[in-house]
């Protein structure tokens, strides 16, 4: 490997975040915490509100379960994520520059970047919706107000990676409250609750049901997420030892663990506020963000309930821009070797959403944005299988984790989950494609 492979990506932040070598748990597991968080936004983007918004609203708690079936997918990967960029020192990206031909590897960038895209894509047109809402600002213009995330990323950054961890952190907590207000004035059915999250054969009896359930399990697991995760866990300085690289996988994952529970919640509450204001009220057919917003004072009773849905909206949407921006960066240095000023390479990977989103809603009006949406996810879904399979790859070669390969029962249960992501997705897709060639 030649000096210029040995270039970790991030290298402003590469190692930066100092970890204690003695001291208790709680002190370890502080110094760790962060990764974890920046993950976690992107399972509560915007792209996943419009199938938590529909699923409550027409099925009530029962796709509870579906959620929860989703996040526990999601901590496995990411956990295979720290596993991997802990134990090899490479992210998903350069684990796959040197372990694929040049070929693939070009194919698998290009594939990412499409997928980095349209994830930001329904960020930027989430944020510009919530920013619509409360200050009645036009799409195009919200759009490009919420570009301006890339110059606190490279503000804070010059700070220290902290700083960046920080706001991450705060933006959830913003969330998480705003929903947490949003269901005590919902007032929801606690035994309903509870028997949401017990799987139903309802739910697979149901083929509309099963459609928005397949969306919740296609829409979960972010391909960027994967790249990201595997690169930030090298924030942290931890000894080139084996005891100690033990130690950071475990906490590690821990973070990442606590991080997508809270992700769980928002999720969660999500549907769990559609279905306790709509779908018990007849008002089953909501599944736009603007009618869900436009009825929610008015069925509470509450005036601030609307707004409070929409801050939360905007708050996920600007945190979710916030890792898609740097995934981008990761992307880039990982597959291809490009080092360029931060501020240049964050500009280009932002304006490669900016442009599509721009163009959709000045040729086709601002009521193209749950198209856009929809389209966004479709791609994701396209591209997910190429960054679940060669992380399970790399996780289970033991050339290349060494003692940290994953064990057979771990390797067992990666491969089940991925072909469950990767033929839901499939099915999703060819459903999706149906449903454009041979509209009702």
């Amino acid at each position: 490997m030649s000096q210029i492979d040995k270039i970790p990506s991030l290298p402003e932040v590469h190692r930066t975040v100092t970890v204690p070598t003695n001291g208790s748990f709680w002190k370890k597991l502080l110094a760790y915490a962060g990764p974890g968080y920046l993950v976690s936004v992107g399972y509560m983007d915007p792209g996943n509100w419009a199938t938590d918004l529909a699923g409550g609203a027409k099925f009530g708690y029962s796709l509870l379960s579906i959620i929860l079936l989703s996040n526990l997918m999601a901590i496995l990967l990411q956990a295979l994520c720290v596993k991997l960029g802990v134990a090899t020192g490479r992210d998903l990206a350069q684990a796959c520059r040197d372990n694929f031909s040049k070929p693939v590897s070009f194919c698998l960038w290009v594939l990412c970047e499409i997928a980095i895209s349209a994830c930001d894509l329904a960020e930027l047109v989430g944020s510009a919706i919530a920013l619509q809402l409360l200050f009645n600002i036009p799409l195009a213009i919200g759009v490009c107000i919420t570009a301006l995330d890339v110059f606190a990323i490279l503000f804070l950054q010059s700070k220290g990676f902290r700083y960046i961890e920080a706001l991450v952190i705060t933006i959830i907590a913003v969330v998480g409250g705003c929903f947490v207000a949003e269901l005590i004035f919902a007032k929801p059915d606690l035994g309903g609750i509870i028997g949401g999250f017990i799987p139903q054969v309802e739910v697979v009896r149901n083929p509309e049901a099963l459609y928005i359930a397949i969306g919740i399990l296609g829409a979960t697991v972010m391909p960027h997420n994967l790249y990201l995760h595997s690169s930030i866990v090298q924030t942290r300085a931890w000894e080139d030892t084996p005891e100690k690289k033990r130690e950071a996988i475990k906490f590690g994952t821990i973070d990442s663990t606590i991080a997508l529970s809270l992700a769980l919640f928002i999720n969660s509450a999500i549907l769990i506020l559609a279905a306790a204001v709509f779908h018990f009220s007849g008002k089953q057919d909501i599944a736009e963000i603007q009618d869900a917003y436009k009825l929610l004072s008015p069925m509470l009773g509450v005036a601030p309930a609307s707004a409070i849905f929409a801050i939360a909206l905007l708050a996920s949407g600007q945190n979710s821009t916030l890792t898609a921006t740097m995934a981008g960066q990761i992307v880039m240095e990982g597959f291809l070797h490009i080092r360029m000023k931060p501020w240049l390479r964050r500009l280009l990977t932002r304006l490669v959403a900016i442009v599509p989103a721009l163009l959709t809603i000045i040729f086709f009006g601002e009521g193209s944005t749950t198209s856009l949406l929809i389209l966004s996810q479709v791609i994701l879904s396209l591209q997910l299988s190429f960054a679940v399979i060669p992380l399970i790859m790399f996780t289970s070669d033991r050339k290349l984790m060494g003692e940290f390969v994953n064990p057979t029962w771990l390797k067992v249960l990666a491969c089940t989950v991925a072909t469950i992501i990767v033929g839901l997705n499939g099915w999703l897709l060819i459903q999706t494609f149906s449903g454009w060639l041979n509209p009702r």
